[in-house]
């Protein structure tokens, strides 16, 4: 059974327990997810409060704002008191996270010593799609990390690789060395017979021009594996 509290609106409620006053008084680090995407949204629906409202789209989604990072508009306006103009200010607000992320990553040039460095690089990039992107970092002599650059987007099961553009982007930036990296958002990370293919012709191509191929990575958002690491590919 609901507390007279519980049906009352948000305006009715504590000061100290209204999102925006709670911020203002106690600081932005003590409010919870559900507070802070009740901010967002502004106000609820005629059965719930901003807050409740907020609470059941985190449940549903088990908590997880990975998850909730992946969603467009349409999904989110499945929810009743979320239109469009809701819908929007949420994944606004989760792709400036990410931005911001990306932009911690970029301040210095990152030495590459491990896979586990590579896939800090591209997690920013990779994570939380349901679609396949292929990118590559960039390293100078150093192996120290010049950029990071989007090749392809695919489908939900595969992107298509043009070698000719990835090595055309890494001589023009003057690349010493690439690391390929791309996603399979089924969460498998078991290498296809083509991810295995086009890695096996891209270190080839590298040896070449002599631009070395030292790495091929593929995430999940949770995980990655390392071809180089399980010695899937000769990278020589």
């Amino acid at each position: 059974m609901e507390s007279s509290a519980q049906k009352l609106g948000i305006k009715a409620w504590a000061e100290a327990d209204r999102p925006r006053e709670k911020l203002i008084l106690k600081g932005l680090r003590v409010l919870t997810d559900a507070e802070l995407i009740a901010i967002l949204i502004g106000s609820g629906n005629r059965d719930e409060s901003v807050v409740d409202l907020s609470k059941r789209i985190l449940r549903y989604y088990q908590n997880d704002l990975g998850r909730l990072a992946k969603l467009g508009v349409k999904e989110l306006s499945k929810f009743k008191g979320i239109g469009p103009a809701k819908a929007i200010c949420i994944i606004a607000a989760l792709e400036l996270g990410r931005r911001r992320n990306r932009k911690e990553n970029d301040k210095v040039l990152v030495k590459i010593t491990s896979s586990k460095d590579a896939y800090e690089i591209f997690k920013p990039e990779l994570t939380d799609l349901v679609h396949e992107e292929f990118w590559i970092l960039l390293l100078n002599r150093a192996h120290r990390v010049m950029g990071k650059q989007h090749i392809s987007k695919g489908g939900q099961a595969m992107t298509i690789v043009d070698p000719k553009v990835i090595f055309k982007i890494a001589l023009e930036q003057n690349a010493a060395a690439i690391i390929l990296g791309h996603n399979h958002p089924s969460g498998n990370l078991t290498p296809s017979r083509s991810d295995i293919t086009i890695t096996k012709k891209l270190v080839e191509g590298g040896k070449m021009l002599g631009l070395p191929v030292l790495d091929h990575l593929i995430l999940t958002d949770q995980y990655f594996i390392s071809m180089a690491d399980e010695s899937l590919v000769d990278f020589g």
